[in-house]
Order: structure tokens, then sequence, then C-alpha cells
């Protein structure tokens, strides 16, 4: 890869045309990885871009009494055995596919490999359980590493989507559902509102931004004086936090004038308010960073809570290196 293809620049601008692998889908012939692979074309098709279908594989070193008994396989031979069924299934499954496709085997960490390729994506796509090299994405060590450290947004896609049937399976989905982003009012959270609002403007559909106000009955341990003002600082600071989601509609309008957003402040856990938008939402968008409730849907374990039991896609998007 060339010394460029981390540059802020690329980093930045997600939609660049210098990210030449368009939509990147993680396969690895599980059926979770099936469902990737449909969202991962629709998205490359309503964007315009390429598709590029990345598959892992690692060879485990023999054991041989001498250097005479080691076989004469030579690498590129070994890795056609390795991902030969891999990518014939994949292809068997776009066949009817009428975009641009590229597949690509490589030997290693499947997470790694897809950070990597993440430079020059639009989007990388999983699936939220797999085989192998791709399970690790988001269970075990590896949990937060591919959206963490990823350099485009990247979805990830639970075992309920709907791949539809035949050939229309590939075109983008037509639902009124809107698109959903959380919001927490920090830097971080105004990238993952922009990618969201374009997923909705992309889709026709609204765009709603939600901001999670956090309960106060852990705070009633150590104050409980406040137990019978509870109801009404509640509704005080949503007012407030209704200003400040209003204030980031009027400048979003600004980049997107044509587009439909609603705005609301919600009391309660942030991984339940959006996983319960989840069942009805096209797409769930948040940013790898924030303030408050909304940082942990991304860290720790209320990220995998949000990513494995989300009921429908959920879009976690990197800050920019620039400003």
């Amino acid at each position: 890869m060339s010394q460029d293809a981390a540059t802020p620049s690329r980093t930045s601008d997600f939609t660049s045309a210098e990210r030449t692998l368009g939509v990147v889908v993680g396969f690895d012939g599980s059926n979770y990885s099936k469902l990737a692979l449909h969202y991962g074309a629709r998205s490359a098709q309503r964007r315009g871009s390429a598709l590029t279908v990345v598959t892992s594989f690692t060879i485990a070193p023999g054991v041989y009494a001498t250097l005479a008994a080691v076989p004469r396989i030579p690498d590129e031979q070994l890795k056609y055995q390795a991902t030969k069924p891999t990518l014939d299934l994949a292809r068997e499954l776009l066949e009817d596919y009428p975009g641009e496709v590229t597949y690509l085997a490589e030997e290693g960490d499947a997470a790694g490999i897809l950070v990597e390729k993440s430079q020059d994506a639009q989007l990388v796509v999983v699936g939220g359980r797999g085989l192998g090299g791709f399970l690790g994405l988001l269970l075990g060590s590896v949990a937060s590493a591919l959206p963490a450290y990823a350099k485009s947004p990247t979805v990830i896609i639970p075992g309920n989507y709907d791949d539809g049937e035949g050939t229309a399976r590939f075109a983008p989905v037509e639902s009124s559902g809107p698109v959903v982003v959380g919001i927490d009012g920090s830097a971080h959270s105004r990238t993952a509102v922009l990618q969201a609002a374009r997923a909705a403007s992309e889709r026709g559909v609204t765009l709603q931004i939600l901001m999670v106000l956090p309960p106060l009955d852990g705070a009633l341990l150590w104050y409980p004086e406040l137990t019978n003002q509870v109801d009404e600082v509640t509704q005080q600071r949503r007012a407030e936090l209704q200003e400040t989601v209003d204030a980031e509609r009027d400048w979003l309008k600004d980049h997107f004038p044509d587009l439909e957003v609603s705005t609301t402040v919600e009391p309660g856990d942030p991984v339940s308010v959006l996983r319960k938008k989840s069942r009805t939402a096209q797409l769930i968008v948040v940013g790898t960073r924030g303030l408050g409730g909304l940082r942990s849907t991304m860290l720790g374990s209320v990220s995998r809570g949000l990513l494995l039991r989300g009921e429908g896609p959920v879009m976690v998007v990197p800050q920019p290196e620039e400003a």
C-alpha cells in the first residue's frame, strides 16, 4: 500500500474518489457474512461505487522431521487452496449483481486486514457473527478493533437483516424507516451526524437526531434529597438538551437543505434507547468517541451490547484526523 493511503485527506473525506475500494465487505462464507455481502452490494449500488469483497486466511505451519520432508508448494497455490471455496461462494451470491466487484484474499488477522483496507474504503461492512477470522471482529480480545481503528465508517449487520429474493435483492431497500443518529454534543458526534445525513439523503428518508438523557437513579444514592425533584430536574434538563439538538439540526440544514430532519431527547439508558430505535430504523449511527453515555456505546461492554444485540444495521463513524 502506498504511503499516502493514510493521509488525513483520505481519513477526513470518507466519500473521496481516492478511496478506490468503495464499499468493502468482510466475507468468510458464514450466514452473517452473506447478509453483509447483500448489504454491501446494496450500499455500493446506492452510492454508485465499487464493491470489494475481502476474505482472510491463515496457513498453519507444518511439523516435519527433516527439511527434505517439507512440501514444495508455492505460496500462491496455498492461497488459492485456502480461499477458493469462500470466494467462489461470494461470486455465486453476486452472480446477478450488475456493478463492479473486486475479490481479494489476504493472509493474516481479519480485523487487522479490514482496518488496513478501510484506509482506501468509503465503507466497511461485516456481519455480527462469523466463522474463523471474522468472528473476532465483535467477540473476544478484538471486540472493538475494527470499529475503533477503522479509517472509514463501519456497518455491522445483524442476523435478522432481510437480504431479499431474486435479482431485486441487490436493489436499494425501499422503506420509510428513518436513519437515526445518536449524539452527545461532542465534536466527534458531529462527524456521525454528517454521515447519517448522507445515508438518509441517499435513501430519501427522514434523519432523526437523538440525544439520550441518562436517568437520575444513580445520583439518588448520593443525593436522596433530590428524590422529590427527579421529574422536575429531568424535564428541565431535557428542555436544555432539546435546544442543543435543535441547534445541531439548524447547522445540518446548511449542508443538507432538502433533508427532512427531526430531533428528540429521550430519557433512559443509551444502548437500550438505541436498540429500541433499531427495530424500526433503517440504520443506527454512532461515533467512535464522545461524552457521557454515548461514549460507552462505542467502548467497552455497552458497545458490544449495541453491536451484538441491535435489531438493525449499526454504523460506527470514526473521528477524522483533521478538525
